[in-house]
């Protein structure tokens, strides 16, 4: 049954990665980051442990700023609502219980109110040793916290006037999939689609997936979004639409910074875009990496190759001016790219927020005209956004970027005009 849309709640619209962000939904980081320690990290898909009381500060002024520009919703707040239908209820725990293989757990799940049951969704149930749950007592969890749950991005996508609900790669993020499924269909009445509906090795994520324009998609192929995802996708819209293109870049499969195509390139409005350079000039990592146009045409899916993801969006009818991450220094772009340096998020066209830790990406993008702003001073009121065409806000970060994401992977837009 899905919940009737309510006028004043908003409904899916993305249709650039860069129209004017009338709505986003984020996760404040919740204890669950504090339940990794050393030896769990790499399960956790974390290169380091995190302080809790650290990311709080910095993910305060990050939301802080979206808070000043549009309506944010949070996960925990709209997942306890869906959780009072008990439809939802039942459904959504016995799926979650069953995936994580502690079926036992969903009768006492099913007694909790519904602000602890999605507390506890999301940061996980421990073991006690008066359950009879005893197989987990090595592992001192029974259902897994969601470590990665504020990258609120990679889960689910808003394509068009849908949520296409990714497959992820590794077994601790799947249950994320189950909570935006029901929070895209029971809270916003949004339709949602799948991947690996059709084939059930196919894999997207969203940090690949970028909404280029109404009729184009760019997607990064690696070690998260496969082949077998991208083609799916090419076959639904091509069975959809008369016309439809995938601009497809090939990802280096390690190290993890290169995880996503939003690690190395982001939109931040019509005519502008955040690069590393070497994934245009296909050098170190990115040599022999294929930039390939997927073109859906009256149901006919056929291939072209380009030089690079700009050259293929200009034959799409994009000329994107470049600025480069680390102004496109190998010593500096390295490290910076390292610390999300090309992961910016757009609010609007030509208006992005980013770490201001890389400093080098940031005088970049100074020198291509975007006024820098400081986080804190827009928190604050003593700078408003809407005083200037085109700038990128800074918010001071040491301990988010070890998370391995940025400003685009910490949201997830849901409406754009």
């Amino acid at each position: 049954m899905r919940a009737k849309k309510d006028k004043e709640k908003t409904t899916v619209h993305v249709a650039s990665e860069y129209g004017r962000l009338n709505a986003v939904l984020l996760h404040r980081p919740g204890i669950e980051i504090e339940q990794m320690t050393p030896a769990t990290a790499a399960e956790a898909l974390y290169s380091d442990i995190l302080s809790k009381h650290i990311v709080d500060k910095e993910y305060a002024a990050f939301c802080g700023v979206l808070e000043k520009w549009t309506r944010v919703y949070y996960v925990e707040d709209v997942l306890t609502e869906i959780l009072d239908n008990d439809d939802v209820r039942q459904r959504l725990v016995s799926c979650c219980c069953q995936q994580d293989n502690c079926e036992y757990l969903a009768d006492i799940l099913m007694q909790h109110s519904s602000r602890q049951l999605a507390k506890e969704l999301v940061e996980g149930v421990r073991y006690h040793a008066d359950t009879d749950l005893s197989r987990f007592k090595d592992s001192r969890f029974v259902l897994k916290p969601l470590y990665n749950l504020f990258f609120t991005r990679d889960a689910s996508s808003s394509v068009y006037d849908e949520v296409l609900v990714n497959t992820m790669s590794f077994p601790v993020r799947q249950r994320e999939t189950l909570i935006y499924k029901a929070i895209f269909e029971y809270y916003f009445g949004a339709n949602t689609f799948c991947a690996s509906d059709s084939n059930r090795r196919a894999r997207t994520e969203g940090g690949d997936v970028q909404v280029a324009g109404p009729d184009l998609l760019c997607i990064g192929q690696g070690i998260r979004t496969n082949q077998l995802g991208i083609m799916a996708l090419a076959r639904k819209f091509a069975n959809e639409r008369k016309h439809f293109r995938i601009l497809v870049q090939e990802l280096p499969r390690k190290p993890e910074s290169f995880i996503h195509l939003d690690m190395v390139f982001t939109f931040l409005g019509a005519h502008n875009c955040m690069v590393y350079e070497p994934m245009l000039s296909k050098s170190g990592l990115f040599a022999g990496k294929a930039t390939t146009l997927v073109e859906c045409d009256g149901g006919k899916i056929t291939t072209k190759e380009f030089p690079n993801i700009l050259k293929g969006l200009k034959h799409c009818g994009m000329e994107l001016d470049p600025v480069f991450c680390g102004q496109g220094e190998m010593w500096y772009q390295d490290r910076e790219q390292w610390h999300s340096g090309a992961n910016f998020f757009a609010l609007g066209d030509g208006k992005v927020i980013g770490y201001e830790r890389n400093r080098f990406t940031i005088e970049a993008l100074d020198h291509a005209g975007f006024s820098v702003l400081d986080a804190d001073e827009v928190c604050a009121g003593k700078v408003s956004m809407d005083d200037y065409d085109r700038f990128v806000v800074a918010f001071k970060a040491s301990e988010l970027p070890r998370a391995g994401g940025g400003a685009r992977c910490m949201t997830m837009p849901i409406n754009r005009s």
